[in-house]
């Protein structure tokens, strides 16, 4: 059995640029914020340590599955049912926070899934670095998993942030719909604007427009 990436050294994981440490790196950054959530009394300071999980979690998640889990699904013999595994932990968190967001701070009902969500994501952080990036490890170079790293990070830093039940969890589709989700997630982040179904609405009409014009376009090229 491969060994666990929580105790190896950045080298045997293949340099700091690699996907592995990269991962591990979001991981224990999730934990820390997690455990200052539960040290916090209730005020701002706590709901703003909450969001910025909630911000790590689906931005990180987001690149697991448009760059990583693809590259385990490829590279692994036993991969499809490794990544379903955590897509399935990716959903629950999906389906918590979007509850948490819609429920008013402090409420004993609103901490419930808090704590539920958290253990979640540390069964699903567990998951991922006992079993299956052990297993991409095995099958990749040090080379590759720097390369993976690369492509990993450049979609982390603009996808979305928050839940969105549109988005579908495998390529090709999660990488349309994320690119103008990420962008209204990311503003929303920086202007303090609450979840809105009627601007999410819009992003994804605007986008059904460019995909149509798109098409169009590619449809009067083939015809020539």
């Amino acid at each position: 059995m491969p060994e666990t990436i929580k105790e190896q050294t950045v080298e045997q994981l293949g340099g700091p640029s690699s996907v592995l440490a990269r991962q591990r790196r979001d991981h224990a950054e999730m934990d820390r914020l997690m455990d200052r959530y539960q040290a916090l009394a209730d005020g701002e300071d706590r709901e703003r340590v909450l969001q910025e999980t909630v911000q790590l979690v689906f931005s990180h998640a987001f690149a697991e599955e448009t760059v990583l889990w693809p590259a385990v699904r490829r590279s692994v013999e036993d991969g499809h049912e490794l990544t379903l595994r955590v897509e399935e932990e990716h959903q629950q968190i999906n389906d918590l926070v979007a509850d948490i967001e819609r429920l008013s701070p402090g409420s004993p009902e609103r901490e419930e899934k808090v704590r539920r969500v958290f253990a979640l994501i540390r069964q699903d952080i567990r998951d991922e670095e006992d079993l299956v990036l052990p297993r991409l490890q095995e099958s990749l170079p040090a080379a590759q998993l720097r390369r993976l790293g690369t492509a990993w990070d450049a979609v982390r830093r603009s996808a979305p942030t928050h839940p969105h039940p549109v988005i579908p969890r495998r390529p090709p589709g999660n990488a349309v719909l994320g690119v103008p989700l990420g962008l209204y997630d990311r503003m929303r982040d920086a202007f303090g604007l609450s979840a809105s179904r009627a601007a999410v609405k819009k992003v994804l009409t605007g986008l059904a427009g460019v995909l149509v014009l798109v098409a169009a376009v590619a449809m009067r090229r083939k015809r020539r």
